[in-house]
């Protein structure tokens, strides 16, 4: 009976009865058809098949909550931020000398640097340095005191300096960037890089903190940042040197800090300039989407998202919040991991130009190995083959971490809590510099006084 009074109408349509038959028509689709398709169909002027996505956030109003004031400006040029650091036009930042008190037990931590730009060396500054060591905060050692950290514990028991290059916060890419300044002007023989074991250490985005937006603009429906909100803004970081990858096609593009200079870091608080600057990157596409999922208008994000993922070779079918979540996550996983080992591939070359040796070590946030120390995945088992299949020198801290702990009866949180604080404990730098002290003695020639024949 209903499919007979639906061939009627549409037969009436075919005579050219279309002003009687379209409403009519219309009604009977609607109250036949089943639910999602009632609801495309029932809109007026849409065909059945649009589907109709839902506003999410807009890009205009996200970027106006990741502009800087010309304060924080300033306090990055001058060095005042609540992180100790300092802007730098071809890095994006360096430490900065002073006091924190984020140590042990809740001890102040000194920081302080030689002319050098480099950690304060203690352990035989005055002997000659062949040793450099670049990376991010497990390198930079954050949470301890310059004597405490592993470079120094390494360099008080070899008997030689080992100079401490490392910066809170930056990318592999960016470590590249400054040892390849340091290098022209502190040189040494022996290149350590310590790279993040999880692979997800690198950022398309020319705007370290892109993705960190004022939270309580966030909160309030994008309304215009109050005073509080600006005193409570110094963390976030400057723009960076910068990579754009596919890993699909092999694309790999090195960029240059886009404020470049002190004057050119002021443009961070024109919002014409950061929305012309920004409104096409790949990266706050990705943002965007994440932020679609918590305000629960992941709907918005799909068509964009599904394209992004498609030209990078990845091709999913976003359907749900939780598709969206895993495009994302295989979007910037993929991405992550081709830049980094792009990278270690221009830091051999580079090394090889210039007659130098690398040495990488592998380290790791506290969650990702309790989670290893619990079920034995080799969550950086991609790195380590990249490292392995190039035959280059390496050392893993979770094979060390994991040796150690076959020892213990302890349950991985209780065995690790000793070691870390969020970064490695004075303990945990200790543990740092003797887990790779032998295959250091081995890569260097000749051995460290210490181990000299």
């Amino acid at each position: 009976m209903k499919a007979s009074r639906r061939d009627f109408l549409q037969r009436i349509a075919k005579m050219g009865e279309a002003a009687l038959a379209a409403p009519l028509l219309q009604r009977v689709a609607v109250k036949f058809a089943p639910a999602a398709e009632s609801a495309q169909e029932s809109q007026p002027n849409r065909s059945p098949t649009m589907i109709v996505r839902p506003k999410g956030i807009d890009a205009r109003a996200y970027l106006k909550s990741v502009l800087y004031t010309r304060e924080e400006v300033e306090q990055w040029i001058i060095g005042r931020t609540s992180v100790l650091e300092k802007y730098d036009g071809e890095i994006g930042w360096i430490p900065h000398a002073g006091f924190a008190r984020n140590g042990i037990d809740g001890c102040t931590c000194e920081y302080s640097y030689d002319p050098s730009g480099a950690r304060r060396m203690t352990g035989f500054a005055d002997r000659e340095c062949r040793i450099n060591t670049y990376g991010d905060s497990f390198t930079h050692c954050d949470q301890v005191s310059n004597f405490e950290s592993w470079q120094e514990r390494l360099a008080s028991h070899l008997c030689e300096p080992v100079r401490n290059f490392g910066v809170s916060g930056n990318t592999l890419y960016q470590a590249y960037t400054r040892m390849k300044r340091e290098e022209m002007r502190t040189p040494a023989k022996y290149l350590l890089f310590n790279l993040h074991g999880g692979g997800l250490w690198g950022s398309e985005s020319p705007w370290a903190s892109l993705g960190l937006p004022r939270s309580e603009v966030m909160n309030a429906d994008w309304r215009e940042p109050s005073s509080r909100t600006l005193r409570s803004f110094g963390g976030r970081r400057p723009t960076v040197p910068y990579v754009t990858v596919n890993p699909a096609t092999g694309d790999f593009v090195e960029h240059p800090n886009i404020c470049p200079t002190a004057d050119s870091l002021y443009n961070l608080c024109d919002f014409d300039w950061v929305y012309e600057h920004f409104k096409n990157e790949d990266q706050l596409k990705v943002i965007l989407a994440r932020e679609n999922i918590k305000r629960r208008t992941p709907e918005a994000s799909y068509d964009e998202i599904t394209a992004l993922a498609q030209s990078r070779g990845i091709h999913v079918r976003i359907a749900s919040p939780e598709d969206l979540s895993d495009a994302l996550s295989e979007i910037s996983k993929q991405a992550a991991i081709f830049m980094n080992q792009r990278t270690i591939e221009k830091i051999e070359e580079y090394a090889a130009v210039h007659g130098k040796r690398v040495f990488y070590l592998i380290s790791h946030s506290v969650e990702d190995l309790t989670a290893a120390l619990r079920t034995e995945a080799p969550f950086d088992q991609r790195l380590v083959d990249f490292l392995a299949a190039r035959k280059l020198t390496y050392v893993d801290d979770l094979d060390l971490h994991r040796a150690d702990f076959a020892r213990s009866r302890l349950s991985p949180q209780d065995y690790l809590r000793p070691l870390y604080i969020g970064h490695y404990t004075p303990f945990g730098n200790f543990f740092q510099a003797f887990a790779i002290k032998d295959n250091l003695i081995q890569f260097l020639d000749p051995r460290p006084i210490a181990y000299s024949e």
